[in-house]
């Protein structure tokens, strides 16, 4: 019996210890990217989804070739009026903020972020009360994360402790 505990414990261990280092770390120089719904009917989640897609998309084009957080605030703030452009496009009530915008606590592949203010662009459809998206758009791991490309796990964690130690 003492062998089954012994041994139990040790998997335990071996399985947290494993876990640890698939931990991504957001740099504390990240700008974080939120798109929060109107309510959670099924309409106004699919719509948060579909301005996400295409701000998120339009951003990365943007920020292509930036190769630092200064080049991305500078070109963020610089095109507001396109990202507003896109949202009016849906004919919703809506606000855009880009600085230091507020997050309750998160969680990100395995680590917990506490709530606080947070460098970030958040937009607020309508009345802003149901659940939100929201990922690191700068380093780009939003972009990473929505690939279609087939990456295994392995190469999906190597590839973002690379992206992050070069910023």
């Amino acid at each position: 019996m003492k062998k089954l505990i012994v041994s139990l414990f040790l998997v335990s261990l071996g399985i947290i210890l494993v876990n640890k280092d698939e931990e991504i770390i957001i740099p504390n120089e990240a700008i974080r990217f939120r798109v929060i719904a109107n309510s959670n009917n099924v309409s106004d989640q699919a719509l948060k989804m579909n301005i996400k897609e295409e701000v998120e998309k339009e951003v990365y084009e943007l920020i292509n070739g930036a190769n630092n957080v200064e080049n991305v605030r500078s070109i963020l703030k610089d095109n507001l009026d396109v990202i507003e452009d896109i949202v009016d496009d849906y004919n919703v009530p809506y606000n855009i903020n880009y600085g230091n915008n507020y997050f309750p606590l998160k969680s990100y592949k395995g680590v917990m972020y506490p709530a606080g203010n947070y460098e970030s662009l958040v937009i607020t459809l309508g009345e802003g009360v149901g659940n939100n998206f929201w990922c690191v758009l700068f380093p780009p791991l939003c972009l990473l994360e929505n690939s279609s490309e087939d990456i295994s796990d392995i190469e999906y964690q190597s590839y973002i402790k690379k992206l992050i130690g070069e910023f």
